[in-house]
């Protein structure tokens, strides 16, 4: 086959440095379209981009010739500097050092977007560290309590 072909969905999740609720309500939004264009310009194709106050989902296809790695940082660089360049926040901007990522599958995309539009909604009833430990034994990841919350 001379041509390389791949449709793979990933679904990953960040949040701000120590979780502080910064991401405002007043500009969020305008965040999520950074992020979007973001994944858009270097290939992986952005599906969705939500999340509340300490934290964001996406999901995107993820493009062929790059690491999900390379992705998560582009995103988390290009971001952290438009926050820093555009919002006045008493201290500079940071994500966590980390992310979790996902695997979806094509049966399961609609699902995964629906589930990224509800996030307001959803964190009425649960907390963010609640919600990565859930997805991260849904997908059977072990993890180690002392370096996940940075």
């Amino acid at each position: 086959m001379a041509q390389s072909l791949a449709k793979i969905y990933i679904h990953i999740i960040f949040s701000t440095k120590n979780r502080e609720l910064i991401l405002h309500d007043d500009w969020r939004e305008e965040l999520f379209k950074i992020l979007g264009g973001s994944a858009n310009g270097i290939g992986c194709q952005s599906l969705i981009v939500g999340g509340i106050a300490d934290h964001v989902h996406m999901l995107f296809q993820l493009g062929r010739t790059i690491s999900i790695a390379e992705v998560v940082k582009s995103l988390k660089s290009q971001s952290s500097y438009w926050i820093n360049q555009t919002r006045s926040l008493p201290v500079q901007f940071h994500w966590q050092a980390g992310y979790a990522a996902f695997s979806v599958s094509q049966s399961n995309v609609e699902k995964v977007r629906e589930y990224i539009q509800r996030q307001q909604e959803h964190h009425i009833k649960e907390s963010f560290q609640d919600e990565l430990r859930t997805w991260l034994k849904r997908y059977e990841i072990e993890w180690d309590e002392r370096f996940v919350w940075d």
